[in-house]
């Protein structure tokens, strides 16, 4: 079984759409005491990282250990972030800090750019990723694949990212560590791109030869 954790801040429908896309049935979760023990968990997440202060001690001891016993964990967006040690947009709101690094604001140029667009925040729309590293991850995806974002805040390209995407500086747009996973995009809304994201994502949990669903 897959939680998906809410926790009042994720866009679940589109989530639960997604992996039913792929053949693989999600048990929504809205407090720590229910997660039990889970094959994967996947956090989501839009909006102020303010709203991840509802992911209170109990949530972050039941993380942790999920994460220790080496199980997968998927952050998406605002999930993602939080997976980092904080973020400027809630400085008094600590991250899960499963990756080293604080998110920021973005700050493209003030300038236009050479087409006489001007880059603005937040960034809401189609990009491309840049592929850094090999990663199950990334299985299947190509070099600079389109996906979707919206977002303000972004975390730091750090030894966690495997791919980037530039919106007037470049940002951690894939992220891994071990079984810890995240996505700046959302890939529920990124076409096939997204749903291979997830696809790779279950594998972590089913063998290629067994049935997708759990």
């Amino acid at each position: 079984m897959i939680a998906l954790v809410d926790y009042g801040a994720g866009n679940l429908t589109s989530v639960l759409k997604a992996f039913t896309a792929i053949g693989c049935a999600l048990r929504v979760v809205r407090r720590a005491d229910d997660l039990g023990e889970p094959a994967a968990i996947v956090v989501p997440g839009v909006g102020h990282f303010g709203a991840t202060s509802s992911l209170d001690g109990r949530w972050r001891d039941a993380l942790a250990a999920h994460v220790d016993a080496g199980r997968p964990l998927l952050g998406i967006c605002l999930g993602m972030q939080w997976l980092f040690d904080a973020s400027e947009e809630a400085p008094d709101c600590a991250g899960l800090g499963l990756l080293r690094g604080t998110c920021h604001r973005l700050s493209p140029p003030a300038g236009p750019r050479p087409d006489g667009a001007r880059l603005k925040v937040p960034h809401v729309g189609w990009n491309q990723l840049r592929i850094l590293r090999p990663s199950a991850a990334l299985a299947g995806i190509a070099d600079g694949s389109h996906v979707y974002f919206t977002h303000s805040y972004a975390a730091p390209v750090t030894e966690a990212c495997v791919a980037l995407t530039t919106h007037g500086e470049a940002f951690a747009a894939v992220v891994v560590r071990e079984t810890v996973w995240g996505t700046q995009f959302h890939p529920e809304k990124s076409g096939e791109a997204g749903l291979r994201i997830l696809r790779n994502f279950v594998s972590l949990v089913a063998p290629a030869s067994a049935p997708a669903v759990l």
